[in-house]
């Protein structure tokens, strides 16, 4: 039996499959010892990936990062880019690693995603692109992004990391934008260990992230200009593919827990919850709460840390504060990073420690 007292609640937990899945798997790749290299496992996530989001082209890839470079390299992002300084470092050194300037716009304090307002006024001559995330799987505003981006004639890569399974107008989020990337980290709901993917309806850009993630090989003995090794291997997928058909399960249980923090948190006037947008079917992938003050925050970390539960300011700092970024006013993100906490938030989190979790932060309020 639990004991609520002293057993660690961690921010997350990583699912793993059951083991006979996961072997099953693992016993076709011994058989026929091919372990990478666009393999078949691979090819066949892929393909129930595509069929998952309804999008023609899938890719699977070593991480999210990875694939955030590949898909800025497919669009020939230069120059100036207007993103987040509200998401995680991946988004803005990917970016910069690419040869790119990351151009800060400020977030709507409600949604937390970039503001389309703040993106216009940040727009210059020199900006190629736009790359936002939807921040915690919530939706950024599709159509105005897409319509400053025709106005301008801007790529737009979506940073989807964190909206594995979220549906947004009756589609994938996934299907938004030019390019999106997903992260298949293992703190994500649906993940491959390590790995991420990109996803994209134009075949021409498919096209390119197929040479660009394997060293550039259009075929055995041609190349097709520069690439890196952005392959996943087989037993990376077999964890993908034993996952994959729990994922529903997974989003059930965390609308489920999403709904017992509700119940005792938004009772507290210290606390509110950031606002998913409209005609969104939401993952539940975190469960983010924004205090007050920062000294309210602090607080709660303490007394949630004393009771050896572990939550994570995420995101904090703001991006703004990197040394490698040009400065430039972002007020609301800047804010809202130092006072917004995600708790603990698994599919094996139960009633008892929800509840818990939620005197604790009750109590550390006063």
């Amino acid at each position: 039996m639990l004991d609520i007292d002293t057993a660690l609640i961690p921010v997350t937990k990583a699912y793993l499959p059951p083991l006979d899945d996961y072997v099953g798997y693992l016993s076709g790749i011994w058989e026929r010892g091919w372990v990478t290299n666009n393999g078949p496992l691979v090819c066949e996530l892929e393909e129930k990936l595509k069929a998952y989001f309804d999008i023609p082209f899938v890719f699977v890839l070593s991480s999210g990062t990875v694939a955030l470079q590949i898909a800025i390299k497919a669009l020939n992002i230069q120059n100036e880019v207007i993103t987040t300084p509200f998401s995680y470092v991946a988004t803005t050194s990917s970016i910069a690693w690419q040869g790119a300037t990351p151009i800060f716009a400020d977030i709507d304090p409600d949604t937390l995603v970039l503001d389309p307002q703040q993106i216009e006024a940040a727009i210059t001559d020199q900006t190629t692109a736009i790359v936002a995330t939807h921040i915690y799987g919530y939706p950024c505003d599709v159509d105005a992004i897409e319509a400053i981006a025709k106005k301008h004639k801007l790529s737009v890569l979506y940073d989807a990391a964190h909206a594995f399974g979220v549906q947004h107008r009756g589609k994938s989020l996934f299907q938004y934008g030019d390019i999106s990337i997903a992260s298949f980290h293992a703190t994500k709901i649906f993940h491959t260990i390590e790995g991420g993917a990109i996803m994209t309806s134009n075949p021409e850009l498919a096209e390119k992230v197929s040479y660009l993630r394997n060293f550039g090989h259009h075929g055995e003995d041609q190349f097709q200009g520069i690439g890196i090794n952005g392959n996943c291997s087989e037993l990376h997928a077999a964890m993908g593919l034993s996952i994959l058909p729990h994922v529903e399960e997974f989003i059930s249980q965390r609308n489920q827990i999403s709904q017992w923090y509700d119940q005792f948190l938004l009772e507290i006037p210290h606390i509110r919850r950031p606002q998913i947008p409209a005609q969104t079917e939401y993952n539940y992938a975190y469960y983010p709460v924004i205090f007050n003050s920062e000294k309210q925050l602090l607080a709660v970390i303490t007394a949630l840390n004393t009771q050896n539960i572990f939550s994570r300011r995420y995101f904090y700092p703001c991006l703004s504060t990197l040394n490698y970024v040009q400065p430039r006013p972002v007020p609301i993100a800047e804010d809202i990073s130092r006072r917004i906490l995600c708790l603990p938030m698994y599919q094996t989190l139960s009633y008892s420690e929800v509840a818990h979790i939620c005197q604790v932060i009750q109590d550390a309020l006063g």
